[in-house]
């Protein structure tokens, strides 16, 4: 992963990056955080559940794109896949679902999803450009388990 003027690395995500992953989520317009599954708490245990999924690139010790990744054993999933503005259209989102996707194949999972908002026109338009098909036939339900 190569950046104008510079070299970027990408390596999995560790709950010590929490804080910036958070910032650079909230910063991204299409990004859904909710206090209470994204707490740090709930992706220190996503994380652990899924070792070895979820990714950050990074410009020296700056986040600058995450994504979190997991699976149920049968079907991979993509959770806020995020690029910094400034870092966009240089191949970083890519590289980093491509290390998702190879972590994923390395575990068996032949199949990924990734949840987009209905009106993140960016992340369709980006997830079509490298071969992802946007799914008209799927809705996503959801209930909340109160604990």
């Amino acid at each position: 992963m190569t950046e104008t003027g510079g070299k970027m690395e990408a390596r999995e995500i560790t709950i010590s990056d929490y804080e910036q992953a958070v910032s650079l989520w909230q910063g991204c317009e299409g990004i859904c955080l909710h206090s209470d599954v994204d707490s740090e708490y709930a992706v220190g245990l996503y994380l652990a559940r899924n070792p070895g999924l979820s990714f950050v690139a990074l410009e020296g010790r700056k986040i600058v794109g995450a994504v979190l990744c997991g699976h149920d054993g049968r079907r991979g999933y993509l959770h806020h896949l995020a690029v910094a503005q400034e870092h966009r259209r240089n191949g970083v989102g890519t590289a980093l679902v491509d290390k998702a996707l190879d972590a994923l194949r390395q575990k068996g999972i032949r199949k990924c999803h990734g949840f987009v908002l209905n009106d993140n026109h960016d992340a369709l338009v980006f997830g079509q450009s490298i071969g992802w098909t946007k799914r008209d036939d799927l809705k996503v339900v959801s209930k909340e388990i109160i604990l």
